[in-house]
């Protein structure tokens, strides 16, 4: 059987038996990879063995329930969900919605399982995981559960920037704060110039111009031949321009009228760290409110994670956000599940007593990570599953 993979949509899948709901569903790539496998699985159902050994008896989807979790509880490896949605495509025909309320049971019979919506009938299999229907209302705010835990990635979409080579230090900058001050956080004033002396964008009256501000883009090399892919910028956090950039004819000494250029002025509405003169300012890029469909790469993948997000941090745990050396020019994609791998260890081999034979034990499998942001030679990564500390330098390959 493929395995095809979509993380949490194992619960999307479970759930979106709302086919007689007159709910508008979110428009998700279904591969026709994906869609070939449930059908295979539809025709037969899922061999007991692809099921996770603890999958619940019961389950009903809760409110901060994730689909990432909620498909860990059923299948071995929780981004293959196609398979669980071929195991009901009948009911389930949407596989991109699930919501809290939702019962479902699984029926197990000769060896294979499939899924059904409802309540399970007096005297079937047990280990049945329920999902419900519930009436929903178009028009209503979404409620569907989320793929990832709120909050794990949103917040570092403002933040996370990769730039060129020296694009950092041609952007906008901070030249002088209020009354002097040399550090500058929230609530602060301050004053800034445009890139090469060219003003800030005119301020529109209608709407809120804010610049996130940064600093010391840093180099992301690749681990094993030293190239560039790019400068990571440290992020500090967020100011709205007030006034721009102007130029205004003041008296010289001589009594002479001469332009002199004045500064735009920014508030600073938001700061994770403290700003000061020199710091860079980048226009703020629309909100954009991803959807994530996890899933394996077409291609066989393998790198290295190059970086771990935050000042001064060398290992990084679940939740975590890494950089890796790959981007969309190696076909990454948001969505994208990759294994990470934990290099063996270098040993001498002391089993006989006159030969001692230096060893490279094997490497392991440590977790697994999904890519959310990519660029064109670095990925960002957020760490879902964890065994043991990643560190700078360990690999990833493809999930198998």
């Amino acid at each position: 059987m493929a395995h095809v993979t979509a993380a949490a949509w194992a619960v999307v899948t479970l759930a979106a038996s709302l086919a007689a709901a007159p709910v508008q569903a979110q428009n998700y790539p279904i591969t026709p990879a994906q869609r070939a496998t449930a059908e295979q699985v539809a025709v037969g159902g899922i061999p007991l063995s692809e099921l996770a050994p603890d999958a619940p008896d019961n389950y009903t989807v809760k409110s901060g329930d994730t689909l990432w979790g909620i498909s860990g509880m059923f299948l071995k490896s929780p981004w293959r969900w196609p398979e669980l949605w071929g195991m009901n495509m009948e009911q389930i025909r949407n596989p991109h919605r699930i919501y809290p309320g939702q019962q479902l049971y699984l029926e197990k019979a000769d060896g294979l399982a499939r899924l059904r919506m409802g309540q399970a009938p007096v005297g079937a299999p047990t280990q049945t995981v329920k999902v419900s229907p519930r009436t929903r209302i178009a028009g209503l705010p979404d409620t569907s559960i989320p793929t990832l835990p709120p909050g794990a990635i949103e917040p570092f979409l403002e933040e996370g920037i990769i730039v060129g080579e020296g694009e950092l230090e041609a952007a906008p900058r901070l030249v002088a704060g209020q009354d002097n001050r040399v550090l500058l956080t929230r609530g602060d004033r301050a004053y800034a110039r445009g890139r090469n002396g060219a003003p800030l964008v005119e301020r529109d009256p209608r709407q809120i111009d804010a610049y996130r501000v940064f600093r010391n883009a840093r180099p992301l090399k690749d681990p094993g031949t030293g190239a560039v892919l790019g400068y990571e910028a440290q992020y500090l956090g967020v100011a709205e321009l007030v006034r721009s950039e102007s130029v205004q004819t003041v008296k010289s000494r001589e009594g002479k009228d001469e332009p002199v250029t004045v500064p735009a002025t920014v508030d600073i509405v938001m700061a994770k760290e403290e700003m000061r003169v020199g710091d860079r300012l980048m226009r703020q890029p629309p909100r954009q409110l991803m959807s994530y469909v996890p899933r394996a790469p077409k291609a066989d993948t393998a790198g290295s994670i190059i970086s771990v997000y935050g000042n001064a941090v060398a290992l990084a745990g679940q939740n975590y956000v890494v950089a890796i050396n790959r981007g969309t020019q190696d076909g990454l994609e948001p969505g994208h599940v990759l294994a990470i791998q934990k290099a063996g260890r270098r040993v001498v081999d002391r089993s006989q007593a006159n030969e001692r034979t230096e060893l490279k034990l094997p490497d392991e499998r440590n977790g697994v990570m999904m890519v959310f942001r990519t660029f064109d030679k670095v990925s960002y990564a957020l760490v879902l599953e964890i065994l043991e500390p990643i560190s700078i330098g360990d690999h990833f390959t493809a999930p198998r």
